[in-house]
């Protein structure tokens, strides 16, 4: 069911005078719950609620404002059996948005007289239920993703053993065998690296890193790719910085940039690669092509595990669907933000934001400030 809650419901004090009423200590618990918690009377009427409760909106003034909550309490002060539920709340009439509460209501002290007090207890659970779809749809995917390069060696497998006496139809499925085999070995170093990078924490033992060893370590990486499609790899900007993270991380998301810009890009055409010191403390790597660009509808979600803007063309060119979604985690978990800007037909340039944190000291014994005041010098 789902239940409308005024997205701006006036908050009340905490403390109503009815409260002498609730049974000792019972008071001094709600005011330290994290939880939304709610007592009500006999008669309906909210004697105290936590100030998670009345700031969500459940309650205002001494009266509580979803009825399948006041449902429930009666059930439960009729029977004296403690009940749970889960209600869906649209607490938006703008954009009807919808959080997921888990509730539980039980008699207050039934042994005292039959007071009638009900209490609930209301938890948000939507963030865990996002996190819940969000590993269902990545459990789909991935199996989905390694179902189509497994398949394929199987079928090339049996097509080689029945080619057997043709040895050019061998070699040409052996080719075709070691591209399955390499695409499936990207995919699941990419699954690693995402389970790695994807809790959204700050990296744990953090490094000075050089920017400018993991710029020439990418472009390294990329450089066979570009040159056989005779598209040039460029650096340019300010060298000399320096930052706090991991060093390997850092030259997956950049890479991943490369790779993307070097397979969306027409021959012949130029990658550029820049680094400088934005005007608050922070750094920027971007990765500018002259590719096809990305339609301003795509823009929000090609972040996302496994979304493509042309999936056709993606797999043409052994794209995971994870390169995108690597970069936003590793650079999430730098503290920094990746931004695009993109023209269809004109090309993308994406950006890494990355804090310098300039007053850091270094993990494992030496400081960071000198590093970090020579890299604001430049």
């Amino acid at each position: 069911m789902r239940i409308r809650v005024p997205l701006k419901a006036q908050v009340e004090p905490a403390a109503l005078a009815e409260a002498e009423r609730l049974p000792p200590g019972v008071a001094s618990v709600l005011s330290v719950l994290s939880s939304s918690a709610v007592v009500l009377d006999s008669e309906d009427r909210v004697l105290q609620a936590s100030s998670a409760a009345r700031s969500f909106g459940l309650v205002r003034g001494d009266e509580l404002m979803v009825n399948e909550l006041l449902a429930l309490a009666r059930q439960v002060r009729r029977d004296g059996e403690i009940r749970e539920g889960e209600l869906d709340v649209s607490t938006s009439e703008v954009n009807r948005s919808v959080t997921s509460l888990a509730v539980r209501a039980a008699p207050l002290d039934p042994a005292v007289g039959g007071s009638g007090l009900i209490l609930l207890l209301v938890e948000d659970q939507t963030e865990s239920r996002r996190v819940e779809e969000v590993r269902r749809d990545f459990v789909a995917n991935t199996s989905h993703e390694l179902k189509t390069p497994v398949g394929a060696l199987a079928l090339l497998a049996e097509t080689v053993e029945d080619a057997a006496d043709d040895p050019e139809a061998v070699r040409r499925f052996a080719g075709r065998m070691r591209q399955e085999a390499a695409r499936l070995t990207n995919l699941v170093q990419d699954m690693i690296t995402l389970s790695r990078i994807q809790a959204a924490e700050p990296i744990p033992d953090p490094l000075p890193v050089k920017l400018d060893a993991v710029v020439a370590e990418a472009l390294d990486r990329c450089r066979m790719k570009a040159s056989a499609r005779g598209i040039d790899l460029v650096a340019t900007g300010t060298h000399g910085l320096t930052v706090l993270g991991d060093e390997d991380l850092l030259v997956t998301a950049l890479r991943n940039l490369l790779e993307n810009a070097v397979a969306y890009s027409p021959d012949k055409t130029r990658v550029d690669v820049s680094t400088r010191l934005s005007s608050h403390d922070a750094v920027e790597i971007s990765v500018a092509d002259q590719g096809i660009g990305i339609p301003e509808r795509d823009l929000e979600r090609i972040f996302e595990r496994f979304y493509r803007v042309d999936p056709a063309r993606s797999r043409a060119t052994g794209g995971t669907g994870l390169g995108l979604a690597i970069v936003k985690h590793v650079t999430a978990a730098h503290g920094g933000k990746v931004t695009v800007v993109s023209t269809e037909g004109a090309g993308s340039t994406f950006t890494l934001r990355l804090p310098l944190r300039p007053n850091a000291v270094s993990l494992r014994g030496g400081t960071v400030p000198a590093m970090a005041r020579s890299a604001r010098r430049q």
